[in-house]
């Protein structure tokens, strides 16, 4: 395999999930100057709809407008997942005080 990537690659899940990931993270730097950190997850789905969109339409019409949209839902929470998997896998969950005491 010489090629990185392709129009073939990017047609698969795997091939989206990447190419989001590396995407974003080379990019969200510029978002997060401009807004808070929960809008580079809107970011990232932008891009998804974007890439899923142009390569792996999921059909015409209406319904396959529909399930690309999915699709590109599903490719966002994979990158967005693998990233904070890769990057800090045993976080855990601040609990909220506010929520405790009521």
């Amino acid at each position: 395999m010489n090629e990185f990537m392709n129009y073939e690659t990017l047609a698969t899940f795997s091939g989206l999930v990447a190419a989001v990931a590396v995407i974003v993270q080379f990019t969200k730097t510029l978002v997060k100057k401009q807004f808070a950190d929960y809008v580079v997850r809107i970011y990232a789905f932008i891009i998804a709809l974007i890439l899923t969109f142009a390569f792996a339409r999921a059909g015409e019409g209406f319904d396959g407008a529909l399930l690309t949209i999915i699709n590109a839902m599903l490719v966002t929470l994979a990158a967005i997942g693998g990233y904070e998997i890769i990057t800090d896998p045993f976080a855990q969950k601040k609990k909220d005080k506010k929520k405790d005491n009521i």
